[in-house]
């Protein structure tokens, strides 16, 4: 008989984190007052303070924008080639 794992949500997480960041109480008092492990507190903390530097980047925001041009014009350039490989089995008479 398998154990069904527990699903947190974010915000949970986020709570949980925070109060392990913040130190006014320990991890074993934390763990117990929201009713998780401690290492588990100590992983979400630990993920939690890796992302922060993120939050303040603006490189961030500038490749999301960067991300999305790309992609657009790599589809741009699979539909004309899609176009001319068509044009191309056309008139090499592969089509019919």
């Amino acid at each position: 008989m398998s154990k069904q794992r527990k699903i947190y949500s974010a915000d949970f997480k986020a709570k949980v984190a925070l109060a392990a960041i913040k130190g006014q109480q320990t991890i074993n008092e934390i763990a117990s007052s929201f009713s998780v492990h401690p290492n588990q507190v100590m992983q979400w903390k630990k993920q939690a303070l890796e992302a922060i530097p993120d939050l303040f980047s603006q490189h961030r925001a500038r490749d999301a924008r960067s991300d999305e041009e790309l992609k657009a014009q790599l589809y741009q350039q699979i539909g004309q080639l899609k176009v001319e490989l068509d044009w191309l089995k056309k008139k090499a008479g592969l089509v019919a």
